[in-house]
């Protein structure tokens, strides 16, 4: 990573060096443009081994896929540094962005700030999160397959990642302390086991999941645990540029990531809590093409004149 401080205006300013800010500025760089990724280093995919589900780099560390990227960002030109931003300010240029060490310009900007999850309060659940505590099926539940392993249902849409999860393993067992009886005619018939009580906490051995506990002392034996998390966006900026919510609460964006903030774009988590890496790499370059074409328009406009 090299320094932020430059002369010149950034044509596009890239707020998360995940994969959709670096695929965004990887698609800008190669356009030509002038690119600044600030990124704050805190991958939401940190505690997770691999990543999955995205062809030629199914298994990839996720530290070694960011890295990668930084690397071929770099090589086309863009710059990529570490830190936070602490404010952006529009303006008639475009966008005045406080950092730690400085201020900087742009054009436009891209939001790719993501999202955090939120985990109920069961002792050393966030510990083992992306170990043996889980998200998602799709990311990690063929590694657990034909394994023992329970779901959280503390929050809607548990139940459903319960029917998810049934896909990988025969002995599922479902952890509730109150569930509908349409929810659990769908378990039923699903094969899923319903195991009413709260879950008061883990019991882990050797440094692995051996089972949960349940409030009444009860032990049930498990080698993994899907829990899923509430998602907070990481939406600061987007809010105070003023970015129009949509009825889920959710900064409302167009099909290329534009937002209701001429020149703001967001994509990745902070915008779509079920983007997978693969998604969010997708919506960064298609971001990056809808904003390079944003920089045209403006420059002949400008000439026009």
């Amino acid at each position: 990573m090299v320094g932020v401080m430059s002369s010149n205006v950034e044509d596009v300013l890239v707020i998360g060096g995940g994969a959709a800010g670096l695929n965004a500025a990887l698609v800008l760089s190669r356009a030509r443009r002038r690119v600044l990724v600030v990124d704050s280093g805190r991958p939401r995919n940190a505690p997770a081994h691999q990543v999955h589900g995205f062809v030629s780099r199914d298994g990839t560390p996720p530290s070694e896929l960011l890295a990668i990227g930084r690397e071929e960002v770099e090589r086309y030109g863009g710059r990529v540094v570490a830190g936070d931003v602490r404010a952006v300010r529009r303006d008639d240029d475009g966008f005045e962005v406080e950092l730690a060490d400085g201020v900087v310009r742009a054009r436009r900007v891209i939001v790719a700030t993501g999202l955090r999850d939120e985990l109920p309060d069961v002792p050393g659940l966030r510990e083992r999160w992306g170990r043996d505590v889980l998200h998602c099926p799709y990311c990690h539940a063929w590694e657990v397959r034909d394994q023992p392993f329970g779901v959280l249902g503390w929050q809607p849409g548990a139940v459903h990642q319960a029917l998810l999860a049934r896909q990988w393993s025969a002995d599922l067992a479902f952890f509730a302390e109150d569930l509908g009886d349409e929810d659990r005619a769908k378990l039923v018939t699903r094969g899923v086991r319903i195991v009413d009580g709260e879950v008061s906490g883990l019991v882990v051995e050797n440094d692995e999941l051996r089972g949960v506990r349940l409030a009444d002392g009860t032990i049930e034996a498990l080698s993994a645990l899907f829990v899923p998390a509430r998602f907070v966006p990481n939406d600061t900026v987007l809010s105070e540029l003023g970015c129009e919510l949509g009825d889920d609460g959710w900064v409302r964006v167009d099909p290329s990531g534009l937002t209701s903030v001429p020149g703001v774009w967001a994509v990745g988590n902070v915008v779509d809590p079920r983007a997978q890496v693969v998604n969010a790499a997708a919506g960064g370059a298609k971001a990056a093409a809808a904003v390079n074409w944003d920089l045209i328009e403006a420059d002949m406009l400008e000439v026009a004149r």
